[in-house]
């Protein structure tokens, strides 16, 4: 099927959002269905190492669609079983300025600072209006939120961070990840706000696939 264009960011957000819980579609008995809700992929992944079932995010900071989402996601994780792992995984379509917020995520996660900083990103960048594509404004921004801008830079040009940067590249490019916000489940499957009709919906499908998993299909 046709999957989405990045220059839309989401092409789902012409949908309009709906409560966690919808039915997929009218009438749906079943469930989700493979080919209109969500996407196989073609060539599955290894199941992760940690034995678990695993979801990714695949967002960017400066996808007005992804901050959308963030809140309805957020609460979605804080309500996951103790049999799913989620992680976040920013995406570089191009390396400016998308490969600097994808280092500015991993070193935001590799000094523990998710809880702290992560929406404060997309608030600066959303409602702020800045870049934070240069490491002198991301230094600045961190000082303002309390943390050492020097030390975190040296994160930022860190080998472990640019070693994440490529993981999350192949991770992405396995997925065939052309658009954001986007959820993969297990190496398996992919869905999004486009595929679900929003993406308080793609999580009702993320949901229902993780079921699916555990039945055994």
């Amino acid at each position: 099927m046709k999957r989405r264009n990045f220059s839309a960011c989401l092409l789902g957000a012409s949908f309009g959002s709906a409560g966690l819980g919808v039915p997929i579609s009218a009438g749906a008995q079943s469930g989700p269905v493979e080919g209109t809700h969500y996407v196989r992929l073609s060539q599955p992944m290894p199941a992760p190492a940690h034995g678990k079932l695993e979801v990714v995010e695949f967002f960017w900071y400066g996808c007005p669609h992804c901050s959308e989402f963030e809140p309805a996601l957020e609460a979605w994780t804080k309500k996951l079983p103790p049999d799913v792992v989620f992680r976040r995984v920013p995406v570089a379509f191009r390396p400016e300025p998308h490969g600097t917020h994808q280092r500015l995520y991993f070193s935001i996660e590799t000094m523990g600072l998710v809880p702290t900083l992560h929406r404060k990103v997309f608030y600066a960048i959303h409602n702020e209006r800045l870049a934070l594509d240069k490491p002198a404004e991301i230094s600045a921004f961190v000082a303002k939120n309390g943390v050492d801008g020097a030390k975190f830079l040296d994160v930022f040009n860190s080998f472990s961070v640019q070693t994440k940067a490529r993981q999350a590249q192949q991770l992405s490019e396995a997925y065939k990840i052309d658009g954001v916000p986007a959820l993969g489940v297990q190496g398996r499957f992919y869905t999004s706000g486009s595929l679900a009709g929003s993406n308080d919906r793609s999580l009702a499908v993320v949901d229902q696939l993780l079921k699916r998993l555990r039945a055994g299909s």
